[in-house]
């Protein structure tokens, strides 16, 4: 039976988002398109692929079938993508880097200005996640990450050591002990279902009975609750050259062994054949050793 790859990828959507509404998403598509595509998919196998409930959509023994090859299809289909990208001679099209939504918004943004300057017939999309994208399906081109890739497919370009610190408003700042400890501090962290993303496992290693006071799983909304003097956030200090200003403050406060950690360019091995990827991997090296340097 010849399935093609749109299906697959559709079927492989629902698998791993859980649910219609989550691969919709994930996909850009509507609803109701993904549900239709969806059941002509399980009509021409022949079998229910899903067992659709309120909590979502689980695989059926069908589906379990399908799985394990519609991943490896994904795989083959970015190198596929990625192979025939070889042939172009400039650095040009869309790159897409992905990485936690802090160095996403503080770096990353203002680097795409440098690099559009650089080459003007090149395209960014930057992918702000607290996930991480499937570089092998080519979900995106390259990565910047706290930890190192473990796939035998992917390649870490670079390694920065970077310096975190905890933050808070100017007034925050004022009304604190002149040495305050980590556990007199009125904490800003994620909410669910983003409660197990950093900072707030190494939060509550380090503080009893930790518990912020603000929560939310947007980033910016963490970040305009910290400028408003609501409480404390840790953030990297990533001293590159086109860093905003900001109204927040760091306090010289422990963070113990979480003080410092390092962050990583990432790729697929064969990404680095791409003239694009391979150019916006070397500015962005040179971007954060010039950081790391100053």
């Amino acid at each position: 039976m010849d399935i093609p790859w749109d299906d697959v990828r559709l079927f492989l959507a629902v698998a791993e988002a859980g649910s219609v509404s989550g691969a919709a998403r994930k996909l850009r598509l509507g609803q109701p398109t993904v549900s239709r595509r969806l059941a002509d998919l399980e009509y021409a196998v022949g079998e229910a692929l899903f067992r659709r409930g309120v909590s979502g959509a689980t695989l059926t023994s069908a589906g379990e079938r399908l799985l394990g090859p519609a991943r490896r299809m994904a795989e083959w289909a970015g190198e596929v993508s990625r192979a025939a990208d070889t042939a172009d001679r400039e650095p040009r099209g869309v790159i897409r880097i992905t990485s936690m939504p802090f160095v996403a918004f503080d770096f990353l943004a203002p680097f795409a200005g440098k690099l559009l300057q650089k080459h003007p017939g090149m395209r960014v999309e930057v992918l702000s996640s607290v996930t991480h994208l499937d570089l092998g399906r080519g979900e995106a081109d390259l990565a910047l990450r706290s930890r190192a890739p473990s796939q035998a497919d992917l390649t870490t370009v670079h390694t920065v050591e970077v310096e975190n610190a905890v933050f808070v408003s100017r007034a925050l700042a004022q009304r604190l002990p002149r040495r305050p400890r980590l556990q007199d501090l009125p904490w800003i962290a994620w909410a669910p279902p983003f409660e197990d993303v950093p900072p707030n496992p190494q939060l509550a290693a380090l503080v009893p009975g930790f518990e912020p006071v603000f929560a939310s799983d947007q980033f910016l909304v963490q970040l305009a609750a910290a400028e408003a003097g609501v409480g404390a956030m840790v953030l990297p200090r990533l001293r590159h050259g086109f860093a905003r200003t900001s109204s927040l403050v760091p306090l010289r406060i422990d963070l113990g062994p979480h003080q410092r950690g390092p962050l990583y360019v990432v790729c697929a091995k064969s990404a680095l054949d791409i003239p694009r990827v391979r150019r916006v991997a070397e500015l962005l090296v040179e971007e954060l050793e010039r950081a790391r340097k100053d």
